[in-house]
């Protein structure tokens, strides 16, 4: 059954780091989402017709809302214009979409939750939800502007690479459980495809089951436009071809599954 586009309200607004920014938003998507998924949020600028995947950070569904944080790409984007927002303007978004992070299955193991740049705030609600014998978060970051570090260090043991070397481990989030000499039974990540590579790479190394979050450039979010798919072992039953749509069967994956 397709999502239908809503109205969400915002509810607050505030910028984390330089070009980071938090909103929380009203939303019916607020009912069903779990941790791993994104919305498609649209801009009022009717020459951008595609809407904007961002994947949910925090889920409160209590109250009915869901937290965004998002990194600003660039003058006249998207992107932009939702910084601007404030609160009681309206946007429209479509969500919860994606499959979201199996973290059920880790339940009394050892846990390594991984976020590099902006992948690293769907790792918030997953760390809030998961219940494990460890939880250790390992998020790398360019600098010192550390975004989400309070909250990741109320729900669960809490490990920082940065680029510069300002904070943490020097280097990426590899670095870190390196330096740190950190084991995990599992591992759920999300971030960019070099690290998602590297990440892959260990899991298999270490014969540890891994589910990664894909990031990628989509057009409908729905799955309709295969604009966002990434090489799979199994043939997709849409197209017939060894893909996987990233929105619609993903993001997530059990990274055995697809090739990066």
């Amino acid at each position: 059954m397709a999502k239908q586009k809503e109205n969400a309200v915002v509810h607050s607004q505030e910028q984390l780091a330089d070009g980071i920014y938090s909103m929380w938003i009203n939303t019916e998507a607020a009912k069903d989402a779990k941790p791993g998924q994104f919305i498609s949020m649209y801009t009022t600028d009717g020459s951008k017709l595609l809407p904007r995947p961002i994947s949910i950070c925090e889920i409160d569904k209590e109250n009915g809302r869901l937290r965004v944080v998002y990194r600003v790409t660039g003058p006249k984007t998207g992107t932009e214009e939702f910084s601007k927002l404030k609160a009681g303007d309206i946007i429209p978004v479509i969500g919860p979409l994606g499959n979201g992070f199996p973290y059920k299955k880790a339940e009394g193991k050892k846990v390594f939750l991984m976020g590099g740049g902006i992948g690293v705030p769907p790792i918030l609600e997953l760390a809030k939800q998961m219940d494990c014998e460890k939880k250790q978060i390992v998020v790398g970051y360019r600098d010192a502007q550390t975004f989400l570090k309070e909250e990741f260090e109320q729900n669960g043991e809490l490990y920082i690479s940065t680029e510069d070397g300002s904070v943490g481990t020097k280097g990426n989030v590899m670095d870190a459980i390196r330096e740190n000499a950190l084991e995990a039974d599992m591992i759920y990540a999300c971030g960019p495809t070099p690290m998602l590579r590297a990440i892959k790479q260990y899991a298999e190394e270490n014969g540890i089951e891994c589910y990664i979050s894909l990031e990628e450039r989509m057009a409908c979010g729905i799955g309709a436009c295969l604009a966002c798919v990434c090489k799979s072992k199994e043939k997709d039953a849409h197209s017939n071809v060894n893909n996987k749509r990233i929105c619609k069967d993903g993001p997530v994956f059990l990274s055995t599954e697809v090739e990066i």
